[in-house]
């Protein structure tokens, strides 16, 4: 089962849904929640990317971060987060959700990971040096602990401190697929990367794909875990 699903069975996503996104990046999240027939509005503090997603998919876009937005109360179905409460105040964010959400309403984050750490991971081992030196993101998580997104004491703990209900933590593993040019733009929107100036982000992106087209044929194969948290506001 897919995340998507486990929001139209579970959540509520579907025609006529009010859905609050939270962090829509360039929008690929926020296109399958359009396709499940919900109206979406986005919370975005990067412009660029707050004026990507508004052209591009013709949604209402908040330029601010979840903290510092004004959000009606009472008013959303669904709020949806892919990827990126890592980067938000946990209690401030969770606690503007909440209030936004209508009675019934729900919450659902996610995070897609590379494998669940049962077996080495043969591409991470080859590129990890190239990446040696860049800022950790908070998706590691705190020390002595599970990855941020796998850490699901913590995580229920929270929705439970926020007054949420019915909290639950699943995950689901899957294989994905790249091609050279696939790997490469991906890696290319990792935060570590991504933040890098042009010379040093493009220097390690070639060398992804150098590594990708010599030593893995052009193809790399990959097992990956989505990590999936929801939870229901109830009064």
């Amino acid at each position: 089962m897919s995340v998507y699903e486990v929001l139209a069975e579970r959540c509520g996503l579907g025609p006529g849904a009010h859905v609050l996104e939270i962090g829509p990046g360039t929008g690929q999240a926020t296109r399958r929640l359009l396709e499940r027939g919900a109206s979406v509005v986005a919370i975005e503090p990067d412009p660029s990317l707050a004026a990507h997603v508004k052209q591009e998919l013709e949604i209402e876009v908040l330029v601010a971060t979840l903290e510092d937005a004004e959000l009606p109360e009472s008013e959303f179905d669904l709020a949806a987060a892919a990827s990126c409460f890592h980067w938000i105040d946990e209690p401030v964010g969770l606690g503007k959700i909440r209030s936004a959400l209508r009675p019934g309403g729900w919450l659902g984050m996610w995070w897609t990971l590379f494998g669940d750490g049962s077996a080495p991971d043969a591409f991470i081992q080859a590129t990890s040096p190239l990446l040696e030196g860049l800022h950790a993101s908070p998706t590691r998580g705190e020390e002595g602990r599970p990855p941020y997104a796998r850490d699901s004491d913590a995580r229920l703990a929270a929705l439970e401190a926020a007054r949420f209900a019915d909290a639950t933590y699943e995950a689901f593993g899957w294989d994905a697929h790249w091609d050279t040019a696939g790997i490469r733009a991906l890696y290319g929107t990792f935060s570590p990367i991504a933040r890098l100036d042009e010379e040093r982000r493009t220097a390690i992106l070639d060398g992804i794909a150098r590594i990708a087209e010599e030593d893995f044929g052009g193809r790399v194969s990959r097992r990956l875990l989505t990590a999936l948290y929801t939870a229901r506001k109830t009064v």
